[in-house]
């Protein structure tokens, strides 16, 4: 078999798999009465099942390792594996509190085990284990943003397609058809859970979806910087939209003293919605037009100048920033004079 038949081979099983899994969760849900009721912190008007994201999980378990451990530029054996079982353990965590919500310690516990198995894999793999500390904050940091992000229809499963299929062409420019192959896989199970989490949603991803799109992306990342350090730079560029959203929302809450880690509708994705009117598809498009206007011309020069790497990357948090402090403040305008009419 070769290499091209393998990629299309993981990416459509990927597709397949997700696809059908997330039709199936639909049923599952309504049966177990997973429901989200519409409520003050919530972007919904109908009650929704949630869970669907356990069809990204089995999509990606399908296509992910294969991709990773056959195709030319792997990873390696013990770093697939330390993937599929953080993948596993995180999905695992996530599924039970669908169920019923779990308290934060064992949610976070595991996630800690799962990236920190995930991370002394990658760092074994480079010059030091050291790398396995910072790695840690990074993947947990980066599972829990996914979550915070995953509020509207259709927005976490567009960043998951978009991030897999940019991260996928920057691997196999870069020579990793297996990292480019698991990227494509992510974007394939991600599209097949976006069909029925489009506006108007007929279920959503849940904790289970969520979580584990960000250790993917996170792993991706991860991979490509063990490959090559210098694609981490246009790596971080194609997640700025939704590491800028999560992040400086955090902090705002943190300097407020707000409880920083309880349900919140305070995102600029949130406010667009709930302050400015704007449809979730409207919404979606202009995260995806920040991803296409902006990050992938600049993670372009940051790859092909690799000395400007550092300096795109900054440029475009920077610029992120800004678009979503403005974007903060036009939704504060148009309260003020909602409120004054």
């Amino acid at each position: 078999m070769s290499g091209q038949t393998l990629l299309l081979g993981c990416v459509a099983l990927a597709l397949v798999v997700s696809f059908a899994c997330v039709r199936a969760a639909i049923a599952y849900a309504h049966r177990r009465g997973m429901l989200d009721a519409p409520g003050h912190r919530r972007s919904h008007t109908m009650p929704t099942p949630r869970g669907g994201g356990i069809g990204i999980v089995a999509g990606a378990l399908a296509g992910m390792p294969a991709a990773l451990l056959l195709l030319p530029g792997s990873p390696g054996a013990a770093t697939t594996t330390a993937f599929s079982v953080a993948t596993i353990a995180v999905a695992a965590i996530g599924w039970l509190d669908d169920h019923g919500s779990l308290p934060i310690r064992p949610r976070l516990l595991i996630q800690l085990a799962a990236t920190l198995l995930l991370s002394v894999a990658l760092a074994a793999g480079t010059a030091g284990l050291l790398w396995a500390v910072p790695l840690l904050l990074a993947g947990v940091w980066c599972i829990n943003l996914h979550n915070f992000m995953d509020g509207i229809d259709g927005l976490a499963a567009q960043q998951a397609m978009f991030f897999g299929a940019a991260s996928a062409a920057l691997a196999a420019s870069a020579g990793s058809p297996a990292i480019a192959g698991a990227g494509l896989a992510m974007a394939a199970a991600a599209t097949g859970f976006w069909w029925f989490n489009r506006s108007p949603a007929r279920i959503f991803m849940g904790d289970v979806g969520s979580g584990t799109l960000g250790l993917m992306v996170f792993a991706l990342t991860a991979m490509l910087w063990a490959f090559r350090t210098n694609l981490l730079w246009p790596t971080l560029v194609f997640s700025s939209a939704f590491v800028i959203d999560a992040t400086l929302t955090l902090l705002g809450r943190m300097l407020r003293g707000a409880r920083w880690y309880t349900p919140h509708r305070e995102h600029l994705y949130q406010w667009l919605v709930r302050r400015r009117g704007a449809s979730h598809r409207r919404v979606a498009l202009g995260y995806l037009a920040w991803n296409v206007l902006v990050c992938i011309p600049v993670a372009w020069i940051a790859y092909r100048l690799p000395a400007a790497a550092p300096l795109c990357f900054v440029a475009t948090y920077v610029m992120g920033a800004m678009v979503w402090r403005n974007g903060k403040r036009s939704c504060l305008r148009r309260r003020e004079r909602h409120v004054s009419a």
